[in-house]
């Protein structure tokens, strides 16, 4: 894997952490970057057991669990990658050992570039297994982008339970006043008008007669 000539590395380091040591700076890493992401939750601590848990039945044939940290120069960690090593062979004796990739966080695009810099310079293992949103900006990394191969599956999925609270409860971009006609025949007590009021921090949604500027079924809604 070939990066662009003038990738934004930094000055900053990648390291190797035991678990104990890691954990309280990529916890720290992880909630900084998810009041950024789309789709990314808050983490509970039993939720964060569980993508820790390194009992040889989790590792699937692959090696432990490795905690690799960027540290910037200031000393701050700003990323981390979570990975096993997986040592395998296809029935031809083709080698298909890969780096499995559990999660990836970076507060930076340097602490970014430098983590897949450290993954891909892993000696003797051929390819790199990460699942990644659709806007993963690695492919713009490298000289040949055809080199990240893709498959898109499910991951996500939205279920509106309470029209009026799920839309109250977010926050806008601009002021709207709107009419929304919804319709939903699984959760039918979300079906009816509402009508959408926004300015700056403060909003409200409630039922209304008022006609409706827009009709759209719960789904539409909530992939909107």
């Amino acid at each position: 894997m070939l990066f662009r000539p003038g990738t934004d590395f930094g000055d900053g380091a990648v390291q190797l952490l035991d678990r104990d040591t890691a954990r309280p700076s990529i916890e720290k890493v992880y909630d900084r970057v998810r009041t950024v992401s789309v789709a990314w939750p808050d983490r509970a601590e039993r939720f964060w057991n569980n993508r820790l848990d390194d009992a040889p039945q989790a590792r699937g044939g692959a090696t432990s669990l490795r905690h690799a940290v960027h540290r910037a120069p200031d000393g701050d960690i700003t990323g981390y990658a979570l990975y096993r090593i997986n040592d395998a062979r296809d029935p031809l004796g083709n080698d298909t050992s890969a780096v499995r990739v559990v999660e990836l966080a970076a507060a930076t695009r340097q602490a970014y570039a430098s983590l897949w810099r450290f993954l891909a310079g892993i000696d003797l293992v051929p390819w790199i297994e990460y699942e990644a949103a659709v806007d993963e900006p690695l492919p713009h990394l490298l000289t040949e982008p055809r080199a990240v191969r893709s498959t898109v599956v499910d991951r996500l999925w939205v279920r509106l339970v309470d029209v009026d609270r799920a839309l109250a409860s977010r926050r806008y971009s601009a002021p709207l006043d709107v009419v929304l006609n919804v319709e939903d025949d699984f959760c039918p007590w979300n079906t009816g008008r509402y009508r959408l009021q926004t300015e700056g921090d403060a909003v409200d949604c409630e039922r209304t007669n008022a006609p409706a500027d827009l009709q759209l079924t719960a789904a539409e809604l909530a992939a909107a």
